[in-house]
């Protein structure tokens, strides 16, 4: 073939970020040499209506191309980064254990997707989240029990696409044993195949069978599958037992390449060009390095990586025509998949029951009417971003005596709480409290000093329990929705 058929093939292969709430010049430039389309972040979204026209810009030049977003539901949206999703996420759905309204809720996303043009939904995060002090995925997993996650995987499977949207099984083979974020180093899992088999692969098999149209790699390292590669970079992984052994057919995308678990000692073109050759068909990247100005140098430099491996034998040719048709294939799936977005759930019809339902208190909610309510500001990792998040201002609305007090939770102390509250209950609004020494040291202080004491735990539910608080309230995630259930249980209404 001649560089340029190369070239042709590596392009497809790509889906880069960019900035703004309209495509830059560079990025159409890019799609009319046959890119494979784009990832969409917050900060390429203001409203439905410039998302739709965002979209069909895009599609403009390239009519079947590929438009993703991270829209999980619960602590990880785009779609409604401004203000929180209408939806909880996937803990809550784990928690209330209903297949049936996991599927809607998942046919309500995929049609809000649909309805504004984006076609692959990088989700349901399948991880189950074995490790309670685990900081990227917590909320985002179903749960703890392989058969639970798996069960719930595939409803949201079959949501997403009956909406004509592809769904994307993440993080393979399983993110969730992890206590490390691969968004800053290489987490490892390090357990046999035997286990792997037994618990993370569990949700990925019923993924499949569920006819998921991709896969996403995890940026993590599984000593006795992938040796000291990352999964996203492991034959392996993605050939041996994805492809091989659990049989699946459709499109392997990465996560974002520019996470430093996969690039961090090797720089983005190299990696992209170890990923194909390791079984990956489409790559993400640049939603953090379009930060630094348009990515078509990164793009230039990273099919020329791409070539040069082809031309070493470093990456078998025929791997990246492979590479290139799983994409098409998907793309083609899609155009006939289009149309079918009109599903009868809402977020209005599904959103507030499934976040009721997964409210669980525990202990007995003392009287509020005067609380002083703590918030302890726990910031989200990067796949959650800032968004907004508690049960605080709407406690603080309907609670007209009560008194609000803001920390940070590194700085977070239990003495200026206690001499705050002045006979008071307390309500603290916390995020993966476990997590975070300074966090459980004050709720545990200030529940010892014989203040009634609720805590609002809404980020992934611990084993660990505050010793001598009143109650425990675990809503499953921070999302808005999340937070108004809080606000009926703790109010009684």
């Amino acid at each position: 073939m001649t560089d340029q058929d190369l070239r042709a093939l590596a392009l497809r292969t790509l889906l880069p970020g960019f900035s703004g709430t309209t495509a830059p010049r560079w990025a159409l430039d890019l799609l009319a040499e046959g890119i494979g389309g784009y990832v969409l972040f917050g900060y390429n979204i203001a409203n439905p209506g410039q998302v739709a026209e965002l979209t069909a810009q895009l599609r403009a030049v390239r009519p079947d191309a590929l438009i993703g977003a991270d829209e999980e539901g619960g602590d990880v949206t785009r779609l409604h980064h401004a203000a929180g999703s209408p939806y909880p996420g996937n803990a809550a759905l784990g928690a209330v254990d209903d297949v049936e309204l996991t599927r809607a809720v998942h046919r309500a996303i995929g049609d809000e997707l649909h309805a504004v043009g984006v076609n692959l939904n990088c989700a349901p995060a399948v991880d189950i989240n074995v490790a309670d002090d685990n900081p990227v995925i917590g909320t985002r997993s179903f749960g703890r029990d392989p058969h639970l996650v798996a069960r719930h995987a595939a409803a949201a499977i079959a949501g997403l696409q009956d909406a004509g949207v592809a769904a994307c099984a993440k993080h393979f083979p399983g993110h969730g044993a992890t206590v490390d974020d691969s968004h800053h180093t290489l987490p490892m899992v390090d357990v046999s195949l035997e286990t792997l088999r037994e618990r993370e692969l569990v949700p990925f098999a019923a993924a499949i069978a569920a006819g998921t149209r991709v896969v996403m790699t995890g940026h993590i390292r599984v000593p006795s599958l992938t040796g000291e590669l990352p999964a996203t970079l492991s034959p392996a992984a993605l050939t041996t037992l994805l492809r091989g052994e659990l049989g699946f057919g459709g499109a392997v995308i990465t996560d974002a390449v520019e996470m430093r678990g996969v690039s961090g000692t090797r720089g983005i073109p190299a990696a992209i060009a170890q990923a194909i050759g390791a079984g990956c068909d489409l790559i993400c990247f640049g939603g953090e390095t379009q930060k630094q100005g348009p990515m078509t140098d990164l793009v230039h430099a990273t099919v020329g990586a791409i070539l040069t491996a082809v031309k070493s034998g470093e990456l078998p040719e025929e791997r990246l025509h492979d590479a290139a048709r799983r994409g098409d294939e998907l793309r083609s799936w899609l155009v006939g998949a289009q149309g079918n977005g009109n599903g009868v759930h809402t977020a209005a019809s599904v959103g507030p029951d499934a976040a009721r339902r997964a409210v669980h208190v525990e202990g007995t909610v003392p009287n509020l009417s005067d609380a002083l309510i703590v918030h302890i500001d726990t910031p989200g990792n990067i796949a959650v971003g800032d968004v907004p998040w508690g049960v605080t201002p709407l406690l603080a609305k309907r609670l007209a005596e009560s008194e609000t007090l803001y920390l940070d939770h590194d700085t977070a102390d239990t003495s200026a709480v206690t001499a705050r509250a002045d006979g008071r209950s307390v309500v603290v609004v916390a995020r993966d409290t476990h997590r975070h020494h300074r966090s459980r040291t004050l709720v545990e202080g200030v529940a010892a000093s014989g203040i009634p004491t609720v805590l609002v735990e809404m980020g992934w539910p611990a084993r660990w329990r505050p010793a001598g608080a009143a109650a425990y309230v675990a809503t499953y995630g921070a999302a808005p929705v999340n937070a108004e259930a809080a606000t009926e249980a703790l109010l009684g209404n």
